[in-house]
Order: C-alpha cells, then structure tokens, then sequence
C-alpha cells in the first residue's frame, strides 16, 4: 500500500503540435477544429499542462460545496469513472455553478473555482481548449 494519498490532477490543452508528415489542406477554421477533434487520426498531438492539483479528500469537499444538480454529476464522475474531459459543451452547465462558488466558498475551494471559471471562458473563445480531470494513486 503507497504512503502517498490519492490526488486529483487537472490538465489543460493549451498547445497541440501538427505531425508534418502528415498532409492537411486546411480550407477552413471549421477544418481545423474538426482536424482538432479527431486528433492523433491526423497526427495532431495535444501538449496538456497541469494547472490544478489537490488530494482528493479536497475534491470531494469541494463537490460537497456544488448544489445538487448537473454541475455536481458531472464532476462526480471523477469518483466514479476515473477520468472526466470537461470541454466548451460543459460551459452552460460548470460556468454558473463555479462562479458562484468563486464569491462564496472559503478557500482553498474559492481560488480553484475561479480557476475553472477561468477556462471555461477561455473554452468559450476557443473550443479547441478543454480539460482532462484524473485521479492518481
């Protein structure tokens, strides 16, 4: 058994690198976005960075905090899947329920959830963007 508890990592797409040996002729934003989403099938590779860390003791005290409802589900399924993406079609769902939590919760809840209201709007101006939520043991 690892003396190390579990902890929750939050990455963020922030950069994706195009393999040049594959040939893309884009004629569109729209292409690129779609080339974007089908990823390695086109030799794009996605550059995530870790912009949130917490055990995940923390994390679940932080969803405790989320009313109930779809914002809470959706990031349960940590617990339960593992592994969540949270992506631009999350925004109408996470945005409120995180803002609110960035006026009300005491720390260190308040400054994480302003982080995710953070790239929630980023994901609002550039779909392409999404996080991927893990936990590791």
């Amino acid at each position: 058994m690892s003396d190390n508890p579990a902890k929750v990592m939050f990455w963020a797409l922030r950069q994706k690198f195009v393999d040049d040996s594959v040939e893309l002729e884009e004629k569109s934003r729209q292409v690129m976005y779609y080339s974007l989403a089908i990823g390695h099938h086109v030799g794009v590779i996605d550059c995530l960075n870790v912009v949130l860390e917490c055990s995940l003791t923390d994390y679940q005290q932080w969803l405790t905090l989320l009313e109930e409802g779809t914002a809470r589900r959706k990031m349960q399924g940590l617990l339960t899947f593992g592994e969540i993406i949270i992506d631009a079609s999350h925004i109408d769902t996470l945005a409120p329920a995180f803002a609110a939590l960035s006026k009300t919760a005491p720390e260190p809840w308040r400054g994480w959830s302003l982080q995710i209201v953070q790239h929630l709007q980023d994901m609002a101006h550039e779909p392409a963007l999404y996080l991927m939520v893990r936990v590791l043991n």
